[in-house]
């Protein structure tokens, strides 16, 4: 691609369920437990067989965490696995985000997974005792060592940082430069997420909006300390001022994420028309195109099931 190039992700969010041991005080996705259910693999084929593989090509399934001690544990991989495997036998490539994983549940569902990821948010430990003080898997030496996980099984994997949750700038180095650190010793992460924390009203916190005047600089710090080889992605319903978009993409930012029919976990910030995001791209420069959830670099760690769902134009 080229120099102009900004891609995104024509996706399609699954949740399995909303229900999460954690409560993160900004958190506008999680219900209580016992709340309000799964989803069943038969509502979630009705989903799947409305779409039309040659407008979405990512399944997300995007999860709410059930604890690890929890009886319930071995049902939600399950579950994690069908709906993968469906979104295949559907002719879509899946990707999971379901919190921080073990070994073997990650080598799981990595046979049914084009990609899958967990965002690091921040690495000072100081947020477990504010906004995290409710969310145990929200340790920041737990969710790195995900990442090294990721790379010692082979999968393509996302990370990213959450912005404007109580980090001070320095804090934005120190979490950059350690996913540069892991991916320089396995080679794996695909892209790295800059998310400005967006309000919304299901929050349990007024906690205030990430300046986005300030995302720019954190596009230019993450560009200078991660591998060249690693996407920054700025989530494009969440950048609201259209100067600060492009600011983004002339300091290094060069995707745009999942453009889904409701963000789950940013409700009250829907995507814009993507005919509308084309051509505002193109006044500026910029071509705005379609990818996989898996980048074409890593399509050989692929197994043998999930590379046959690549579409051949793609390889």
């Amino acid at each position: 691609m080229g120099d102009r190039t900004v891609t995104y992700s024509p996706a399609f969010t699954l949740v399995p369920t909303y229900e999460c041991f954690n409560r993160c005080t900004y958190c506008n996705f999680r219900r209580d437990i016992g709340s309000s259910g799964w989803l069943s693999v038969e509502a979630a084929a009705k989903q799947l067989a409305s779409l039309d593989p040659k407008h979405v090509r990512e399944i997300l399934i995007l999860s709410g965490e059930v604890a690890p001690n929890s009886p319930q544990r071995s049902q939600w991989l399950e579950r994690l696995y069908e709906l993968a495997a469906l979104a295949l036998d559907y002719g879509f490539l899946p990707h999971t985000n379901a919190g921080p994983l073990s070994g073997v549940e990650m080598a799981t569902l990595k046979a049914v997974n084009a990609s899958m990821g967990l965002m690091l948010e921040q690495l000072t430990p100081k947020l477990l005792h504010t906004v995290h003080r409710h969310a145990p898997s929200k340790d920041p030496q737990l969710r790195l060592r995900q990442l090294e996980q990721a790379g010692e099984l082979g999968i393509p994997f996302t990370t990213g940082l959450l912005l404007g949750i109580g980090e001070e700038p320095q804090d934005w180095a120190e979490t950059l430069t350690a996913i540069a650190e892991c991916h320089r010793r396995w080679g794996h992460i695909q892209e790295v997420i800059l998310q400005p924390h967006s309000p919304g009203q299901q929050q349990d916190a007024a906690l205030p909006p990430f300046d986005l005047w300030q995302l720019p600089n954190v596009v230019r710090l993450a560009r200078s300390l991660l591998p060249e080889e690693i996407t920054i992605q700025i989530p494009a319903n969440l950048v609201t001022d259209p100067e600060v978009l492009r600011t983004c993409l002339e300091a290094g930012a060069r995707d745009l994420g999942g453009i889904v029919p409701l963000d789950h976990v940013n409700p009250d910030y829907p995507h814009r028309d993507i005919d509308q995001l084309k051509t505002q791209l193109q006044t500026w420069g910029w071509e705005l195109v379609p990818r996989l959830p898996i980048y074409p670099q890593f399509l050989d760690w692929l197994p043998p099931v999930l590379r046959k769902r690549v579409p051949p134009d793609y390889c």
